[in-house]
């Protein structure tokens, strides 16, 4: 098994890898890596959602170093692309003194030039933008040692073609180029015999992203109710045995700490385990000594348990590969699985993503009430009572105080009080959890008004505003209400039942460039303090 610790890679890199939760390389990544450690020019064909961002951008922050020159160019063909790519960048290189600059259209162009003029090592950007900074002569390209261009096929599709080959232009015939495309139309290959050297292909099969056919569903919860929102999940489902993913070794030993605290039969599993270690767990599982085992990407890897009825991914996989390996390990055999995954606010994007990749329908659901689950303890509670009184296994002691009882007491009451003692030591006092409360907001009935900190100022038009809404939640755009856009700043009317989550997705991001400032909007007629 390859790891990142087998590449020739810098410490920095490695624990910057190590906090993003990644402990192995996707297929593409382990072939790419090393490949463009040497620094030869390379054709990843490859779709959005295998991993190559960290198969490009881990060997590239190798390579470039704090001196303060443009030494890379990424060429993507959207916006949105650009600002995804730089931040995977920004993670990967967070121990590095190196800036990545994203510039695209739709944002301040005086704000990338001074952002270029203060010193960036790689350019993250549109062709039509990067062009522009060209010709204004605010961005250099002459100590560019590697070119990328992502979604090369997508590029050309866009018409950037003309764009592109300019762009090469002002840059050293001697550099490394590499090419990432889902497809290899013949214009791709035209570009890759003018502008490469002797390219080496790498490609990973579309097969290896297609989803199994088990029932797969996801939660959306909150980060400070990920806990609770999970075992309200375990409580309300017939679980025979279970499989939960977290992203890094710390969270799995977190994860089941709480859980055994909670009184549930659970186990963790992951590479700091001794070989020994690993099976007295995996034998747990088998048995059923443990319903629930709690695992890292890694450690699952083998995994072959038949009768898993659960996967639940508390962390949500890095990209659609990881999804499909976690939730194969339901579903064996012919047997029924289902696949959950929990969801927080910064994370519906990604949900999305997987499901679009993986062309797997993925229902939501929402988090079982408290009364959900007290019916379901209840419902489990009768089934065991009716099975040991049907089995005649009670014991004797149990017989004798009930009889003394009986003495006393209505047969009926010291059955309902029997029942009440077990039932609320099981349950135990949970709580709600608290919820937002955004008071009277001037919106139509059912709907949440909120304000936002920009306006026709940032460019912004309502169909931008109903995308970044319908992305970020998961909800179709018709259902954002009233979008009234003036100068400075904007009222946006959402769902009620989601407008929690768009206050904690939106008040996370950009649009066109500028920072979000989100809060409930004050009704109409009142005035802003």
């Amino acid at each position: 098994m390859t790891m990142f610790s087998d590449f020739p890679l810098h410490k920095s890199i490695l624990q910057a890898i190590h906090d993003m939760g990644f402990e192995e390389p996707s297929p593409i990544q382990a072939a790419c890596i090393p490949k463009v450690l040497e620094g030869g020019d390379l054709i990843g064909q490859a779709q959005t959602g295998t991993g190559k961002t960290a198969a490009f951008g881990i060997p590239l922050l190798e390579k470039v170093t704090p001196a303060n020159r443009v030494q890379a160019i990424i060429l993507t063909p959207t916006r949105e692309l650009a600002i995804q790519v730089a931040g995977e960048l920004l993670r990967i290189g967070k121990y590095n003194k190196v800036r990545t600059l994203p510039i695209y259209g739709g944002q301040s162009i005086g704000h990338q030039i001074r952002a270029l003029r203060q010193g960036v090592q790689i350019v993250v950007g549109t062709p039509g933008r990067v062009l522009d900074h060209l010709r204004r002569k605010t961005l250099k390209l002459e100590s560019v040692h590697t070119l990328i261009l992502d979604e090369a096929d997508e590029m050309l599709d866009m018409g950037f073609v003309d764009d592109i080959e300019t762009i090469i232009n002002h840059m050293p015939e001697e550099r490394q180029t590499l090419l990432f495309s889902a497809t290899m139309p013949p214009e791709i290959k035209r570009l890759a015999t003018r502008y490469m050297k002797s390219p080496e292909t790498i490609a990973v099969s579309r097969e290896e992203v297609t989803a199994p056919l088990i029932e797969q569903v996801y939660y959306k919860v909150f980060e400070r109710n990920k806990l609770e929102s999970l075992c309200r999940i375990l409580d309300s489902e017939d679980v025979e045995l279970g499989i939960i993913f977290c992203r890094t070794k710390r969270g799995v030993d977190e994860l089941t700490e709480m859980l055994q605290s909670r009184g549930y039969l659970a186990d963790g599993l992951h590479g700091d385990l001794s070989q020994a270690q690993r099976d007295k767990v995996m034998n747990a599982f088998r048995e059923s000594s443990i319903e629930f085992l709690i695992a890292t990407d890694v450690a699952a890897r083998g995994i072959d348990v038949g009768n898993v009825s659960h996967v639940i991914n508390y962390d949500i996989p890095q990209d659609s590969e990881s999804y499909v390996h976690r939730i194969g390990r339901t579903g064996r055999a012919g047997r029924k699985g289902i696949a959950m995954t929990l969801v927080t606010p910064r994370e519906v994007r990604q949900m999305m993503f997987i499901q679009k990749q993986t062309k797997a329908q993925v229902l939501s659901r929402n988090v079982p009430s408290l009364e959900e689950v007290a019916e379901r303890k209840q419902e489990q509670l009768r089934e065991q009572l009716i099975s040991l009184l049907e089995s005649d296994a009670i014991a004797e002691m149990y017989q004798k105080v009930t009889n003394s009882l009986l003495e006393q007491y209505p047969a009926e009451k010291i059955a309902a009080a029997a029942l009440h003692l077990s039932f609320h030591s099981e349950v135990g006092e949970a709580k709600e959890p608290e919820a937002y409360n955004f008071g009277e907001t001037g919106a139509a009935k059912g709907m949440v008004r909120f304000f936002l900190n920009v306006g026709r100022n940032a460019n912004l038009k309502p169909q931008d505003l109903v995308r970044e809404i319908s992305e970020s939640v998961g909800i179709p755009g018709k259902a954002v209400g009233r979008i009234d856009i003036f100068e400075n700043f904007t009222f946006v009317e959402v769902p009620e039942d989601v407008a929690a989550f768009v206050y904690e997705s939106l008040r996370q991001t950009r649009i066109n460039g500028k920072r979000i400032n989100l809060e409930p909007a004050k009704p109409r007629g009142a005035k802003r303090s």
